[in-house]
């Protein structure tokens, strides 16, 4: 009986496996057809675009966008070559009659909100109107918004207009308590990434970067919404800091929105000037599908533009699309190189940096690349520290005005728990060791005073090895670099005046650049690596970490990036170069 009951049991959960990964082919098949077949758009449609998903560089669509099972929910993206695809098609077609924004939050950072205003500035020059619509506005939100020849806000809504907040939550209060002592050693002033583990407040170097760095970015947030609306910065800037909005009307006296309308009266007015008749429904095309209608843009070159997307914090190897693999990065980088068909290459950067030696592997394939082909770097929100090593020996860096680059510096930190474990948990341990130092490290006890001065020494070094290869890169005198190195973060427009930037513009620029280089002309197509993962290689390789990515966003809302950050420490490697500071549009 037991025998029969092992055997019964076991093909029952066969099955159930069978079924299941059925299930999932039936879904893929399924999707897999609605993205090739072709989808009609029809006359006098309105291109609906919202930011309900992060904002990636990466190019491609999302493999889950069509996946809709209850209380079965996959991390979802945005892909902001993708979203221009879109808004540039619809500029010159005419069954597109305009966008609708339906915006309250924006999940991307200041540099590539930017460029996304700066797609829709030019749809809005081609004759097109672009109407926007929320019950509240972040200012995020009205950073897109206020790009449109209309703006409604709901008249018990509210808009927040007060200027950019810098935050960092200091830890060292809670390790005290717990009994964990954190070993710091780092180099630079201004490098201030380890401050929460060791301080209480900000000290007096971070808070004059990050006061510099935050009024360069609210400044091109001021011009731009200020042209936008037919305003001076200036007075945007006195509504701002007296925070003269503090209801709808307010928003409208102070010419920020146009009208105060409930959805149905916006959609009445799209509805008109869809030019749809009386019985007709406003037409509505998420910009999923109508990028399913678009045909390929890909020109028949024998020239290519290899356009390589090196996103997040910098670890020498991982599955996690949240980290960037290094060793992929200058894989790409290399077979980019030795591929005859490619004629130059765009490395867009949007990384805070992370290890040290993975970002050292990324910088070789740099060097190996120059001399024999173009190599550009586009930076994206952030190019910093170790996002900005991978970048320094490109032949043109170019970045937006409000990108945050710079930090360049090196820190390593590591924590004594003996407090934790003996006198709070109770626990100790012992062993043997075959040498003085073999136990380097062990968070059991504390650095004696010649291993806190070999490991200093060792990130004395690496910054030595940065510095000399940034100097050399930016044809710098070293002590010129010093300067501005010291861990500083800079927005891009302090950057390009102190030469760690050679251009202001978006990945456009420096697309044109590239082509110019290798003397292209118009005669080139464009191609990204790393190529996407299809829809069962992302099913199979990391479903459970998609899956509970999903839940976690969902669950915790607005809180999630906090718990990113958090959660990332445990993927650090070594001596890190990585940014001390993260700024969100709020």
């Amino acid at each position: 009986m037991l025998q029969f009951l092992k055997y019964f049991f076991a093909a029952l959960l066969a099955l159930v496996v069978f079924f299941f990964f059925f299930f999932i082919i039936l879904i893929g098949i399924g999707i897999s057809a609605s993205k090739t077949s072709e989808v009609a758009i029809k006359d006098n449609s309105i291109l609906k675009i919202d930011f309900n998903e992060q904002v990636t560089d990466e190019y491609g669509e999302d493999p889950f966008e069509d996946l809709n099972i209850p209380g079965f929910q996959m991390e979802t993206r945005l892909s902001l070559p993708l979203l221009k695809k879109a808004i540039r098609a619809a500029i010159t077609d005419p069954k597109i009659k305009g966008i609708y924004l339906p915006v309250e939050y924006v999940s991307a950072g200041p540099a590539v909100m930017l460029e996304i205003r700066d797609e829709l500035k030019k749809f809005k020059a081609a004759g097109k109107f672009i109407v926007a619509y929320g019950e509240v506005f972040s200012e995020s939100a009205y950073f897109i918004n206020s790009v449109a020849d209309s703006v409604y806000l709901l008249p018990t809504g509210y808009m927040e207009v007060n200027g950019l907040f810098s935050e960092t939550v200091f830890f060292s209060g809670f390790l005290e308590k717990i009994g964990v002592k954190p070993e710091i050693f780092k180099v630079g002033d201004f490098k201030s990434f380890v401050e929460p583990f060791e301080r209480k407040e900000m000290s007096e170097p971070n808070r004059i970067q990050t006061t510099a760095f935050l009024n360069s970015i609210y400044q091109v947030f001021l011009n731009e919404v200020a042209s936008s609306r037919k305003l001076k910065p200036e007075e945007l800037e006195r509504i701002s800091d007296s925070m003269l909005v503090r209801s709808a009307n307010d928003a409208v006296n102070m010419k920020l929105v146009d009208r105060l309308a409930y959805y149905d009266q916006v959609e009445k007015t799209l509805h008109t000037l869809s030019e749809l008749d009386s019985a007709d429904e406003v037409r509505f095309v998420s910009t999923n599908k109508y990028l399913k209608s678009i045909k390929s843009d890909s020109k028949n070159s024998k020239n290519r533009i290899a356009i390589i997307v090196a996103e997040g914090d910098i670890v020498s190897s991982t599955e996690d699309d949240a980290s960037m693999s290094a060793k992929d990065i200058a894989e790409e980088i290399s077979k980019a190189r030795k591929d005859e068909k490619v004629k130059a290459i765009v490395l867009r950067v949007n990384s805070p940096g992370g290890s040290a030696i993975a970002s050292d592997l990324v910088w070789r394939e740099v060097m190996l690349t120059k001399g024999v082909k173009p190599i550009i770097a586009s930076m994206s929100t952030v190019a910093a520290s170790g996002g900005y090593y991978i970048a320094m020996a490109c032949d043109t860096i170019v970045a937006q005005p409000n990108t945050i680059t710079g930090s360049i510096g090196v820190f390593g930190i590591f924590f004594n728990v003996k407090e934790l474990i003996n006198d709070k948990l109770g626990v100790f341990s012992d062993g043997v060791k075959t040498g003085e130092f073999s136990d380097l490290g062990n968070p059991a006890r504390a650095f004696s005073p010649y291993e806190r001065q070999m490991i200093q020494t060792e990130i004395d070094e690496i910054y030595r090895d940065f510095t000399t290869k940034a100097s050399e890169a930016r044809k710098m005198p070293l002590a010129e670099l010093l300067t501005v190195a010291s861990g500083r973060v800079w927005s891009g427009t302090d950057a390009k005046e102190r030469k760690l930037v050679d251009v202001l513009g978006n990945l456009d620029t420096a697309v044109a650049i590239a082509a110019n280089s290798a003397n292209l002309g118009t005669d080139y197509s464009i191609r990204y690596y790393p190529q996407q993962k299809n829809f069962f290689e992302k099913i199979f390789s990391n479903m459970e970490t998609e899956v509970k990515t999903g839940m976690l966003k969902k669950e915790l809302g607005e809180w999630y990036p906090m718990y990113q950050k958090i959660n990332s420490i445990k993927s650090w490697e070594g001596i890190q170069a990585r940014m001390p500071i993260e700024v969100d549009f709020h």
